[in-house]
């Protein structure tokens, strides 16, 4: 059986837009690319469904409207491990 090679894509977030594509690869960039983001404590999540629809994307494409929703939910449970909330929040 032909193991699969590994995925990531990372996004970037502004608050002010839709999330972006910036990086994302295969294989040994694919583990680069989570190497860093752990170097830099930036949160991981792991859906083989969402990344294999965001890996359709190029690099700088905003994610899809259809996306919204379930990127929305990674990045509020990010912010809040971190304790950070978005510019607009009220408590």
């Amino acid at each position: 059986m032909k193991q699969k090679l590994p995925i990531a894509i990372a996004l970037e977030y502004d608050e002010d837009n839709a999330p972006i594509v910036n990086a994302k690869g295969t294989g040994d960039l694919a583990k680069r690319i989570i190497e860093i983001a752990k170097e830099n404590n930036i949160y991981l999540q792991e859906d083989k469904e969402l990344i294999q629809i965001l890996a359709e994307l190029n690099l700088g494409d905003e994610i899809p409207e259809q996306l919204y929703k379930a990127v929305a939910e990674i990045i509020a449970f990010a912010y809040i491990i971190k304790g950070k909330f978005p510019k607009n929040h009220k408590p």
